[in-house]
Formats: C-alpha cells, structure tokens, sequence
C-alpha cells in the first residue's frame, strides 16, 4: 500500500499509541481520521490531513455515522488501525479481599467491550465498506503481549486473544478480496496507561526480563504499523514489538 494520500481511521486516537500512529501516519502522507470516546478528539479537527470525531467504536450506530463522515470527507478508506482499548489488571480470585474476592463481571464486561468489541465492530463495518467499493484494504488490530496470557489481567489477556484469533480468521475469510489482516502485539510501552496499570516496581521488574532492558516508544509501534501498510505481502500474523520479552 502506497501510504501517500491512503485514507485511515485510527480509533483510540485522540492520546496515547493511537495518537502516536495517527501522527506517524499522517507524516507519511496519509489522510487520517481518528475515532475515540474523548473529546480531545474533536481538538485535531481541522488540522492538515488530520481529522477527530467523537465516537465509541463498540457502538454501531456511531461507527456507521463515522464512517458516513469520513466518505464525505475523503470518499474512500484504505487502512483501519483498531487501537481503542483499556488496560485492566486483577486476579481471577484474591484470597485477601475482604469481599467475595472474585474478579469483577462489570469490570470483565468493560475491559472485553473496550478492547474485543470496539475492533470487531470498527473492523465489521470498514470490511463490509472495503468489499463492497473493492478496496484493497488493511485492518491493523492492535493486540498485547498479553494476549498469550498474564497473571492478573484475565479480562485483558482474553480480549487480546480475541483479537489476534479475529486478525488470522479475518486474514483468511478476506485475502481473496485482497483485503489483509494483521494483529501489532506491543510490549511494555512507555505510555501514561502503561504507568498507571501498574506499580512502579512491578513495571521495573518486567523492564529487567526484556533483553533491551527498556520500555518500548510509541514510535516503535507506529512505525510497525507503516510497515505492516507498506509490506503487502504481510497478512494474518501477529507481529511481536516488544524487545525480546517473549523470547
């Protein structure tokens, strides 16, 4: 995919990673809309190549009215980065809590909405588009290293899982349209929710078993994400950017 003038949506993109591959995108000469449920998205209306709409990416009905936009605004759609997401941590049973000790439905519900709804129907709908105008499209689904598995983010590491099980059935029901689908799975990444996910020491642990000794930048994933666009022989894998962590 030739990045200069493609047309993206990037959902989680008014802070954090999604913000960073918005920016990287638009830097390579993309027109890009970002999507997320805060209102510093709105802020980046109006920039160069950089639009922001208010939107919650698990809702369809918003997702079809965003979409609506971005046709009106640049008429196609190229590239979707699914980054909308929420880190969550807690054990499946605390044996200390003073109540039932269980992990919590609501939060469980919230963290599998936030992070396994919002890419299934973002990416649903872009598809369905993709398909029907005959695009040669990308759906890049932003996953973690928690995916394979975490202690104390059950929630977390399931709808991560998801994500990278809907990235390869996604890559095999689609690559006969020559519509491609690939999963980023980031390490730890130097970022405010990373920070407030965890303890400091807890985090100093995780720097110290990644062979880089270091947090990964979120440069590092949007420049993943560029080649992922750029690399049209990329598709139904999950690319690992984490510094050797799982190694």
């Amino acid at each position: 995919m030739n990045l200069l003038d493609a047309v993206a949506v990037v959902t989680g993109g008014a802070q954090n990673i999604g913000l960073g591959i918005a920016q990287e995108l638009v830097a390579r000469g993309c027109r890009v809309v970002i999507l997320d449920t805060s209102p510093l998205a709105a802020e980046h209306d109006g920039k160069a190549n950089l639009a922001g709409l208010t939107c919650d990416v698990a809702n369809p009905d918003d997702v079809r009215h965003a979409l609506s936009r971005v046709k009106e605004l640049h008429g196609r759609l190229d590239l979707v980065v699914n980054a909308a997401g929420w880190i969550y941590s807690s054990p499946v049973f605390n044996l200390m809590s003073k109540t039932s000790g269980r992990h919590d439905q609501e939060a469980w519900d919230k963290v599998i909405r936030a992070n396994l709804t919002t890419t299934f129907v973002m990416g649903s709908h872009a598809i369905e588009w993709m398909a029907k105008s005959r695009t040669k499209g990308l759906i890049v689904n932003i996953s973690s290293v928690a995916a394979v598995g975490n202690a104390g983010q059950s929630a977390y590491s399931a709808a991560k899982a998801g994500v990278n099980a809907l990235t390869v059935t996604w890559s095999k029901e689609l690559g006969a349209l020559g519509i491609r689908c690939v999963a980023i799975a980031p390490g730890f990444i130097d970022t405010p929710t990373t920070h407030e996910a965890m303890t400091d020491d807890r985090l100093r642990a995780w720097v110290a078993k990644v062979p880089l000794r270091r947090l990964g930048q979120i440069k590092d994933i949007a420049q993943a994400v560029v080649f992922a666009a750029e690399n049209d022989y990329v598709n139904g894998t999950v690319l690992d950017i984490n510094g050797g962590l799982t190694l």
